[in-house]
């Protein structure tokens, strides 16, 4: 029957654990953004201030400033990704351009209190940058089949098929609202071909087999990225006498995320009634947040800086929308009207992500450089997705608190002046999310940069580069062996700041 009906189809859906610790992980997560000056030092600012993107680290630093300042900072992002996944080797590389810093800071001076000045910033930053592309291409013994085989075993064969007259589409929507994710994933796998219930004449029946005949199958997975976390701080903060400063921030952030998954097999045993399977995931989540900051900078004498912040956790309101796709030779010949006009819509559900203390240390060498360090450290296990009275959710933040473990970064910068002319360089280290070490592995990253002092504005150009490594399953179960990925992130900033 040919259906002319081709409007979008909305569902709110209650499915089952489908926001999870991945979800947890991206948006705890900010990489080095900001200003070419806070960029080219690592971000090592804690004690330092006097930079926009400082705030980012202790609002204190916006009371350093001695006058009102306006920035502004482009970059240059290029994301490359070496993967391995059984023996077979591939590379992709992205590169993407934005706008990632723009900000203000007004400067009251005061003669007649001990608190000497306030100021007030406004800042913007790119937070994250979600642009990026891997790719992952081998011959695996473990083939997609099982992924509609784990979800399919132990439901009721009844549940997933279509009613008299249903359209197959009105089904999947009707399956993932009234029994979950799971159930809508065997549909998928029943109607798509790859798997069948042991005895098709039982609607009671709860074991399934493949249709996917294999010793080892070749698979190629592409999983494209985009969006952004944007992060805007409105900032107060104070000198108290000449040693002290003091400072508040509250941010706001907006999220826009959007992730295409695409999956093909081939080279299946001759004998085998399918020899191609595609099966295409679209995830798209957006939302915002809020969180305040809290920090203190002093001078212990003409050199010596210290200072400490505290950054409450992040909680963020997010809703997604999920689309499929999948393809078979034995698929159902009305599969095709499962597509990405076909959307899910899940429940808003919120992710607090842990609160970070920072300590900071810096010495000051008068007008010829300085040299700063910061030690950060955040608690992974104490991130938590809502509801919690929620089973999945509690379910999942058991996983979390039981997976993920403290963090410890640390971020080391330094500058030297030759008249008008700045150089700087840095070095940064952020621990593991994973108790393990091994999921995520640790991430180092270097940068470089210099600047020019023009008198009433400064010029700034940066580098960073940062990589790490981390094992990648290809969906949430049946591909027990992970492919290994090295991320390589080289960031190009120029920035402009004009002094009033």
């Amino acid at each position: 029957m040919k259906r002319y009906h081709t409007f979008i189809l909305f569902l709110a859906c209650a499915f089952v654990s489908a926001q999870n610790i991945n979800d947890v992980l991206r948006y705890s997560n900010e990489s080095l953004q900001g200003t070419a000056r806070f960029q080219g030092m690592s971000g090592a600012f804690g004690a330092l201030g006097g930079d926009l993107s400082s705030l980012n680290v202790n609002p204190a630093g916006s009371a350093v400033f001695n006058n009102g300042l306006f920035s502004v900072t482009a970059s240059n992002y290029h994301q490359k990704n070496d993967a391995s996944y059984f023996s077979t080797n591939s590379t992709t590389s992205l590169n993407s351009f934005d706008l990632n810093q723009v900000g203000g800071v007004f400067v009251f001076k005061s003669n007649d209190s001990n608190w000497k000045k306030i100021s007030l910033a406004f800042n913007y930053d790119l937070a994250k940058n979600f642009d990026d592309e891997v790719f992952v291409t081998g011959n695996s013994d473990q083939g997609v089949d099982n992924f509609f085989l784990d979800y399919a075993g132990g439901l009721p064969f009844g549940d997933i098929l279509l009613q008299d007259g249903e359209f197959i589409e009105d089904a999947y929507l009707d399956i993932g609202s009234s029994f979950g994710y799971m159930d809508q994933q065997a549909f998928l796998g029943y109607y798509g071909g790859v798997i069948d219930p042991m005895d098709e004449s039982n609607n009671n029946n709860t074991q399934y087999i493949s249709n996917a005949k294999y010793s080892t199958v070749n698979q190629r997975f592409l999983q494209n990225t985009t969006g952004y976390n944007s992060k805007f701080t409105a900032n107060v903060a104070s000198q108290y006498g000449d040693n002290i400063y003091l400072g508040a921030s509250l941010n706001v952030h907006n999220i826009l995320y959007e992730k295409l998954t695409q999956l093909t097999e081939r080279g299946f045993d001759s004998d085998s009634e399918i020899q191609n399977i595609s099966f295409d995931n679209l995830l798209r989540t957006q939302g915002a947040g809020f969180s305040f900051s809290l920090g203190a900078i002093a001078k212990l004498n003409d050199y010596v800086r210290v200072g400490g912040s505290y950054q409450s956790p992040t909680w963020y309101r997010l809703s997604d929308e999920t689309s499929q796709k999948i393809n078979s030779d034995l698929a159902d010949e009305d599969i095709s009207f499962i597509n990405f006009n076909i959307i899910n819509i899940f429940e808003d559900y919120t992710i607090q992500t842990p609160a970070k203390l920072t300590g900071s240390l810096a010495l000051v060498l008068g007008k010829q450089g300085l040299i700063s360090v910061d030690y950060g450290y955040q608690d992974m296990s104490n991130a938590k997705l809502k509801p919690s009275t929620d089973p999945s959710f509690a379910t999942e933040n058991a996983f979390i608190a039981d997976q993920l473990g403290a963090v410890s970064s640390l971020r080391l910068g330094g500058e030297y002046r030759l008249a008008a002319l700045s150089l700087r360089a840095g070095y940064r280290f952020e621990q593991s999310p994973y108790a393990n070490g091994n999921t995520i592995g640790d991430l180092n990253g270097y940068s470089g940069g210099l600047g020019y002092n023009f008198g009433g504005s400064r010029l700034d150009l940066s580098y960073s580069y940062a990589s790490q490594d981390t094992r990648k399953s290809l969906y949430e179960t049946g591909f027990p062996t992970p492919a290994n990925i090295t991320n390589k992130n080289s960031v190009i900033s120029l920035g402009y700041t004009l002094n009033f």
